[in-house]
Parts: C-alpha cells; sequence; structure tokens
C-alpha cells in the first residue's frame, strides 16, 4: 500500500511546479507580445538587407566554396524544441553535404546562444569556431546585432557563403526553420550585377555589408525572440494542463489510501473488541 506521507508530499510538490508553470506562462505571454509588437518594425529592416542579395543575384563560382553556419538562438531553455530545432537543421544539411563526399573543413559554425553550444560541441567540435552568450535574457537591440556582427566578420575565418538559421514566427503555435544567406565582401564585389551600382568601391561596399550583415541579424533575433516566446507560452500551458491531471490523480490516490487506512484501523479495533 502506499505511504500517505509520501503522497501528501507528492502531491503538494506537484501543486508547487503548477504555479510556477502558470506563472511562467502568464510572464512569456507579456513578453510574447511585446516581441510582437518589435518583429513588426524589424522586419521590413531584414527584407530591405535581402532585397539586395535576391535583386543582384549574388553567387560564387567556386567548386568548394567556405561556408559558415550561423545559429541564431538563446541560452534560455524551457521553450520546447524551439532551439533544438535550429540545431538539427543545421546537422541535416552537415549529413547531407557528408553523405555528398565533401570535406567538411571547409564548413565551420559560429553560436548565438548558448543553447545550440552543446549540441555542436558534442556533434560537430571541429566545426564550432565561436559561440556568444548573454543571448535572450533582455529583448534584442541593434546594438547587439551590430556585435554580434563584428565578431562574424573578425572571427578570422574567410568565408565565402554564410547562412544565417533561425525560427521564422507564423503563429502563436508554429514556426518554420528558415535559412537567411549572405556573403563575403570578395564575392560581392566579384559579382556580376554588382557593377550597375555607381559609385561603389570598396569602402562602401565593406560599410554596406557591415550594416547589412547587422540588420539580418537583428532582424532574425526579433524572429527568433518571438517564436521563442510563443513556443515558451505554449510548453508553459501544456505543463501546466499536465501538472493538473496529474494533481486529479494524486488526489485520488490520496484518498483511497487515506480511506484504506482508516478501514485497517477500524477493522483492528472491531476486531479486538469482539476478541474481548
Amino acid at each position: 500500500m502506499p505511504n500517505l506521507k509520501l503522497i501528501g508530499m507528492r502531491l503538494k510538490s506537484v501543486t508547487n511546479i503548477q504555479k510556477i508553470t502558470q506563472s511562467m506562462k502568464m510572464v512569456s505571454a507579456a513578453k510574447f507580445a511585446r516581441a510582437e509588437r518589435d518583429l513588426k518594425s524589424a522586419r521590413p529592416l531584414g527584407a530591405a538587407a535581402q532585397a539586395f542579395y535576391e535583386q543582384a543575384d549574388i553567387t560564387t563560382d567556386k567548386e568548394a566554396p567556405k561556408e559558415l553556419f550561423v545559429t541564431i538562438t538563446s541560452d534560455r531553455g524551457l521553450a520546447g524544441a524551439v532551439h533544438g530545432n535550429v540545431s538539427k537543421n543545421i546537422r541535416a544539411q552537415l549529413h547531407e553535404k557528408m553523405a555528398k563526399g565533401d570535406d567538411l573543413s571547409n564548413v565551420k559554425v559560429i553560436c548565438v546562444g548558448d543553447k545550440s553550444r552543446a549540441f555542436f560541441q558534442r556533434f560537430f567540435p571541429g566545426q564550432l569556431i565561436m559561440v556568444g552568450s548573454e543571448i535572450g535574457r533582455l529583448p534584442p537591440q541593434f546594438g547587439d546585432a551590430a556585435i554580434i556582427a563584428n565578431n562574424i566578420l573578425n572571427c578570422g575565418y574567410e568565408f565565402d557563403i554564410g547562412n544565417l538559421v533561425y525560427n521564422k514566427y507564423k503563429t502563436v503555435v508554429s514556426y518554420d526553420t528558415t535559412n537567411i544567406p549572405f556573403f563575403s565582401q570578395e564575392v560581392v564585389t566579384n559579382s556580376d550585377k554588382t557593377t550597375v551600382y555607381d559609385s561603389l568601391d570598396a569602402d562602401v561596399i565593406q560599410s554596406y555589408m557591415e550594416f547589412s550583415l547587422a540588420s539580418l541579424i537583428y532582424y532574425t533575433l526579433k524572429e527568433g525572440a518571438t517564436s521563442e516566446q510563443s513556443s515558451r507560452m505554449t510548453a508553459m500551458e501544456n505543463s501546466s494542463k499536465n501538472a493538473a491531471e496529474m494533481i486529479e490523480k494524486l488526489r485520488i490516490t490520496f484518498n483511497r489510501t487515506r480511506q484504506a487506512v482508516i478501514t485497517g484501523e477500524l477493522i483492528e479495533i472491531i476486531s479486538g473488541a469482539a476478541a474481548l
């Protein structure tokens, strides 16, 4: 027979957990509303930065270009699979390259957010070259994106093609893990259609590349933050529901056990009285 005291302790513990998850859901709902408002103003900035690469049709003709993957995650968990999907997306692309027989020595990874660091330290430690932490504790600002962009450009790895892998917010309950390409200054300068722009020298291209990369990172940080808060809100709601179901089952078990204990004591009292 289950111990009545242990069941009571378990019931109290689950009740406290339910209170925590309900509080976290309320906090995430408030943060999500702010993140969604900020995202509306950041999306035009990201669209403008992507339009240059699309209209200029920038590509590289190298047989084995050096690639750089940048994971846009954060340091905070309890948000479902929102961070794991970014890491798994890159892993799938790397496995596809390995299946084709490509060498991964030309592929490197930079982790923005501590949640993706452990994943790549385990599966692809040779590709990980830099980790950025303290991401996600506060709403992302353009200054944060500029610092990240500066570290990417000065990481010491001369890449040709880069990919920002992030979660694109769709609705409260859904998001898509998406890639945004970006290119090095050399690739942009040598592109055929870049020459149609007037007054393009090395300094202008360098300045634009720095601003463009910072704009893309700012946009992806905002998309990722909104997806994270919506996912955390949903995860905490599901956790609260699961805790409520567990509390109901524990209360039934507690009452049945208490009744069994009382019945057993009454039987002992009646049996003792009958013996006398």
